[in-house]
């Protein structure tokens, strides 16, 4: 099976209408407000518009049968119900689908949805444009930062998903769009305040209705901030962790500079809602020769002793330039062992969507891919 390339065309003409899909409850019911709807009616309204958008997935006007004609004429010369542009879908051997959707001009960011076999999926979306953390190991960090996110856009990426894979209504039976994790392009807990609105559209039981302990956020270790997300928006934690000393942490994650590791286990022991059913998980790529060996695997039971965790054991996936190899399967599985007796979960992450480059920490927008490809002609043809 080969790699499918699907792009969509440019619109045609430009639409200066207020977008409305993405916005949360309060956002929508602040412009239906500015049109004059009658205050008396505002909050039922707001909740008619806002389940349409989420539940429904609707993106004509006319589809909202429950909202009288001369609402819905005045709402669709002021609003839009329309999506960004999907600028390339590719869909991998494995089922995995890689979106580059262009928000703005010049801004465009990945989203991939994985399937899983027991035909549920995740969708792994972004909360910035690049990244500013430069992790050696990771694709993202090679792009420079171009902003952050906003919440409308983050959820944007979920709602074109479902688009994609024909899951509207959201009470659709045999759902495959089931988790959200937050481990594309960006360091969510640069980007809380729109993170934390984001998750509480997504979670909104009268529209998408993911709930939260279907909802990961995984942070490089942004020690200020991990109290706060989980009080505000009770979302499950991962902490993107991949070596259990300060001084191999740093060479290969520069944040570990600022928010060493004794400050980060001790951000995670007080994280909000902490428990066996609610514990964090800890991933840890699989470098070759760098932090695979007995003894990493010792330093990260003593460094997650107390703490409910699982670590996910990630192979590492190339990428054009990376330093790294990934570790032999069996230096993986004996790792897995090690730390799997001292009473931690430890699967290891199958490699998904590696041939579109979908991957973990494989993911770089594509005019930014284009950006770094002309640099290079031109500095061959000087």
């Amino acid at each position: 099976m080969s790699t499918t390339l699907i792009s969509n065309p440019p619109e045609q003409q430009a639409d200066d209408r207020i977008r409305l899909p993405g916005l949360s409850r309060a956002d929508i019911s602040a412009h239906l407000a500015e049109i004059g709807v009658d205050p008396k009616k505002l909050k039922m309204r707001t909740s008619q518009i806002f389940q349409w958008i989420y539940n429904f997935g609707v993106t004509e006007w006319d589809q909202m049968t429950n909202v009288a004609k001369p609402l819905r004429e005045k709402l669709a010369a002021r609003f839009s119900l329309s999506r960004p542009e999907i600028v390339e879908r590719q869909i991998s051997v494995d089922g995995t689908r890689k979106y580059l959707v262009r928000m703005a001009p010049g801004i465009e960011v990945e989203s991939v949805f994985i399937p899983d076999v027991s035909k549920t999926g995740a969708l792994c979306v972004s909360s910035q444009v690049g990244c500013t953390l430069t992790c050696k190991f990771c694709h993202t960090g090679t792009q420079r930062l171009v902003r952050n996110l906003t919440a409308q856009e983050i959820v944007l990426q979920i709602m074109m998903a479902r688009d994609d894979l024909g899951e509207w209504p959201t009470t659709t039976d045999n759902r495959k769009l089931t988790n959200i994790v937050f481990m594309g392009m960006g360091e969510p807990l640069y980007n809380t305040d729109n993170v934390i609105e984001a998750i509480d559209t997504i979670a909104d039981d009268t529209g998408m209705a993911i709930g939260r302990r279907r909802v990961t956020v995984s942070t490089s270790g942004v020690v200020p901030e991990i109290e706060r997300l989980g009080e505000k928006s009770n979302a499950m934690l991962a902490i993107s962790l991949h070596a259990a000393n300060d001084e191999l942490r740093e060479q290969i994650m520069p944040i570990n500079r600022k928010y060493p590791l004794a400050e980060l286990m001790q951000a995670c022991r007080n994280y909000p809602g902490l428990s066996n059913a609610r514990r964090i998980t800890f991933e840890y790529v699989m470098l070759k020769g760098i932090n695979d060996s007995p003894k990493h695997a010792r330093e990260l039971i003593k460094l997650l002793q107390g703490i409910p965790a699982k670590v996910n054991l990630i192979p590492f996936n190339p990428w054009p330039g990376s330093p790294y190899e990934c570790s032999d399967w069996e230096t993986i599985e004996r790792f897995g062992v090690l730390v799997n007796k001292a009473g931690f979960a430890s699967p290891i992450r199958t490699p998904r969507g590696r041939d579109i480059l979908a991957a973990c920490g494989q993911l770089k927008s594509e005019s930014e891919k284009m950006r770094a490809s002309e640099k290079r002609r031109l500095a061959k043809e000087n």
